[in-house]
């Protein structure tokens, strides 16, 4: 089975299959996953003063390409045509969001294939890079605060960038945004240039590690959890493999995620053989069948 974005040889793989005749793919409709950067780990030893901060938003990520929004993994979302009509005719990168805490309804919003009219009016689309334009981020970002102001549209907007001075300052942005709700940051090196892949130009920072890995396996449940999932068996990207038992719902024993879909997990740190310590279940990825 081909896997989602992060496995990264197998995106390619996609990429490959999709440039191929149709004829040697009989049935195919595979979409290419767009080309993004990824975010790397924030550590104490750089400097906050040479990145532009913004808070890290519990969306769903959206590529524009001129036409539609697709997944990370390059499947289209169905959003209403009043939704992205006036968007600018160039590629975006951003966040669909309704509001900090409130991921699972969006999830559940824009997975589906008939359009929930209504529902639509609530989501912004935060966006925050434009893919592949030349120059530094500190360019970049001018550009597309112009565009979004030209466009005038209410649900399109930049997602708020501004600079700290210090560690101190960036410690205490961290702890004001995560008491009132928020996730974490996210740090965008101001003379970065737009790279595809995961690198140093983008960093997270939140109070706890995360990372994603494919669900392969349920496992039954004992005990108080007998008669539903006990634990997910997943894979990382690197080919590992462990168990996630904690941090889900009754609902979602009852009806776990999908044998090859994509979850986000937390934990603490990695042992020595590279595996999790503690992980805990977060949620599946909105672009994961």
């Amino acid at each position: 089975m081909l896997r989602n974005d992060p496995f990264r040889c197998r995106r390619r793989l996609l990429r490959t299959l999709c440039l191929l005749p149709a004829w040697l793919l009989p049935g195919c409709s595979l979409a290419a996953a767009p080309a993004l950067m990824l975010a790397g780990r924030w550590h104490d030893g750089l400097d906050p003063s040479a990145y532009w901060v913004s808070e890290k938003l519990d969306g769903v990520r959206a590529y524009w390409d001129g036409q539609g929004l697709r997944f990370r993994s390059g499947r289209p979302i169905a959003a209403p045509a009043w939704f992205v009509a006036g968007l600018p005719a160039v590629p975006l990168d951003g966040e669909l969001w309704l509001g900090r805490g409130r991921f699972e309804q969006l999830s559940g919003l824009v997975r589906r294939e008939v359009v929930a009219e209504q529902d639509w009016r609530r989501v912004r689309y935060m966006v925050f890079d434009l893919p592949g334009r030349p120059g530094p981020f500190d360019e970049r970002l001018r550009a597309l605060q112009a565009l979004v102001e030209a466009a005038g549209i209410a649900h399109l907007q930049a997602v708020p960038q501004f600079r700290v001075e210090n560690r101190s300052a960036l410690a205490a942005t961290l702890a004001r945004v995560v008491a009132a709700g928020g996730e974490g940051l996210m740090l965008h090196r101001a003379d970065a240039w737009w790279q595809e892949g995961r690198g140093d130009a983008i960093l997270k920072l939140t109070p706890f590690l995360d990372a994603e890995a494919q669900v392969v396996a349920h496992l039954p449940g004992k005990g108080k959890h007998s008669g539903v999932l006990g634990a997910l068996e997943v894979e990382s990207a690197e080919g590992r493999r462990f168990r996630l038992g904690t941090g889900f719902s009754d609902a979602e024993r009852r009806n776990p995620p999908a044998i090859g879909s994509v979850v986000t997990y937390r934990y603490r740190e990695l042992t020595a053989q590279g595996v999790p310590r503690f992980p805990v279940f977060l949620r599946v990825r909105a672009d994961s069948r």
